[in-house]
């Protein structure tokens, strides 16, 4: 558990304003994932690193390492040089965390892509930052992944519309023409780049959606993600002896960072329930394999809690873990603490470009505060929350938040414009969410600036399914809120103007949209209207249009 002084504000900022920052210990972590890697593997080879009871895995730290030295051997005798960017499209499996760490060994650079995209977010994730080689899975839940590939041109690469991709390589043990298994990645050579890979260089790439529609690459450091993982995982106390079950997505900051990293740096077991999420699965693996801690979104715990079968499994080896991605109701986390025996659940806020987590709540805090508040500040960060004139505000009073210190990305990859938007001259990353800071430095996340909505944890841009919904021919305007829901705490509503003679109906639309975008992104709530109400200077109220569909619902149940 994090020591009190960790949880501290320093007492030289001025009390009076909304101005905290984490303590100056335990130290930050000066060296690249790789070197931790080897460190943890030394220090602890015979202790179990990763278990994924689907595909019958069950490694020590000295046997993944044998793997992840194997497969950064074969992609730098492949010609892969430092820098270059590798994709990988794939669920939660073994290879996924093999390739984590090899890239970060190589000197390379992972780019992590959504299992749910599809064709067209394939094509501009890859193409936007220059993936040189994919690890992909062939298909997942519906999607064939290959089959999008060649329509895109594999296996003949470079292609027209994939002009960087050199070489694409496939999960699992089946092999496919064309595309090389990832057995066969694996080399003898040395798993050295040969040049001097830097604690600042960067080492990963998250797509982060836009408000103009098209997603950033938020740029991540080795320094950046590896210390996240450092006092997130301090945060919960996790030791050696502690086994994580994971179940959620490797592609984002929670599964690879709040996960992977923080396994990595405390020696605790990364175990992945499932290839995605599936309650029956984490009820099995947390009995089966006694795990003692437990990540999610608050959907995920309702879920299991809901459960048919809930009652039928021991989870008393659990004693912690995480919520994030959205507000956790006080009624879901009590039933946590009592049914599911995590009496040190933790909740967590933060950000893909501020390497997630900015805030987080002790073990040790009250129910009332791990529910109402994000908890307080991580180490060497700082925070400020600010008025529209940039100016702090008093404590309790709402302000944007904005963050500073090693968390911070490196920016948007090849997108300086959206950068100098997002950090300002001094460091400053303006997150667009609303919060107070009362008086003992607990965060409350109240609002947010940017029209964003959080479904079920995945953080979701209207404008960027608005755009989508364009390229339809019937359809001339449309516009796309978020409105509540008790499942996934919010929903996507969209409103559309058809074309004049056409004839369309929800479902039609939602089937067009479960095509072409991943499925988190297709609006649940569809309404086809003649205008949108707009302002005297043309801006459309989305607030009465998500006042006007939630009463509707409402009325409804």
């Amino acid at each position: 558990m994090a020591d009190v002084e960790t949880r501290s504000p320093q007492a030289a900022l001025d009390p009076h304003l909304s101005h905290v920052r984490g303590a100056d210990s335990p130290p930050l972590i000066e060296t690249t994932i790789g070197a931790a890697f080897d460190a943890r593997a030394a220090a602890t080879p015979d202790a179990i690193a990763l278990i994924v009871p689907h595909q019958q895995v069950c490694w020590t730290w000295a046997e993944l390492k044998v793997r992840v030295d194997a497969v950064a051997a074969g992609l730098l005798a492949l010609g892969l040089a430092p820098g270059e960017r590798v994709g990988i499209w794939a669920p939660n499996c073994a290879e996924w965390t093999v390739t984590q760490f090899a890239t970060a060994k190589a000197g390379l650079v992972l780019v992590t892509i959504n299992p749910a995209y599809r064709l067209a977010e394939v094509e501009y994730a890859l193409n936007k930052v220059g993936c040189a080689a994919l690890v992909t899975a062939a298909a997942h839940k519906g999607s064939d992944y290959l089959a999008m590939l060649r329509e895109l041109g594999a296996p003949a690469l470079p292609s027209a519309r994939l002009p960087s991709l050199r070489l694409i390589v496939t999960t699992g043990t089946d092999t496919h023409d064309g595309f090389l298994p990832f057995a066969a990645l694996a080399a003898d050579g040395p798993a050295d780049p040969g040049f001097e890979i830097g604690a600042d260089d960067a080492v990963n790439i998250q797509f982060t959606s836009g408000t103009t529609g098209f997603p950033k690459g938020a740029t991540l450091s080795h320094r950046n993600i590896l210390n996240n993982g450092q006092y997130v995982g301090a945060a919960i106390g996790l030791s050696p002896a502690d086994r994580v079950c994971i179940p959620v997505p490797l592609y984002h900051c929670f599964g690879m960072v709040m996960g992977n990293l923080a396994c990595l740096v405390h020696g605790a077991t990364m175990v992945y329930p499932s290839e995605g999420f599936d309650p029956l699965a984490v009820l099995r693996t947390v009995e089966a394999e006694r795990c003692t801690a437990l990540y999610g979104v608050p959907t995920m715990f309702i879920a299991i809690l809901n459960h048919p079968d809930f009652a039928a499994f021991d989870l008393g080896s659990l004693r912690t873990g995480i919520m994030a991605g959205s507000p956790c109701p006080i009624a879901v986390m009590r039933e946590v603490i009592d049914k599911m025996h995590m009496r040190d659940v933790t909740i967590a806020y933060g950000m893909t470009e501020t390497s997630p987590v900015s805030f987080q709540s002790a073990m040790d805090d009250p129910l009332d505060l791990r529910v109402s508040t994000v908890g307080r500040i991580q180490p060497h960060l700082e925070v400020k929350l600010i008025d529209a004139e940039g100016r702090t505000v008093p404590r309790g009073e709402t302000g944007e938040l904005c963050t500073r210190g090693y968390s911070v990305m490196l920016g948007y990859w090849d997108d300086p414009a959206r950068t100098a938007e997002a950090l300002d001259g001094d460091g400053w990353m303006h997150t667009g969410d609303l919060a107070t800071i009362d008086e003992d430095g607990y965060c409350r996340i109240v609002g947010r600036i940017k029209d964003m909505v959080i479904r079920g944890g995945e953080n979701i841009y209207p404008r960027e399914v608005e755009e989508f919904l364009l390229t339809h021919e019937h359809i001339v305007d449309a516009t796309v809120v978020g409105v509540a829901d008790a499942r996934y705490g919010e929903e996507l509503c969209a409103w559309i103007i058809p074309r004049a003679g056409a004839s369309l109906d929800g479902e039609e639309i939602r089937a067009w949209c479960r095509a072409h975008i991943a499925h988190f992104k297709v609006p649940r709530h569809i309404r086809f209207v003649e205008q949108f109400p707009m302002t005297v200077t043309g801006k459309i109220q989305k607030f009465l249009i998500r006042e006007q569909v939630e009463a509707e619902l409402a009325g409804r149940t």
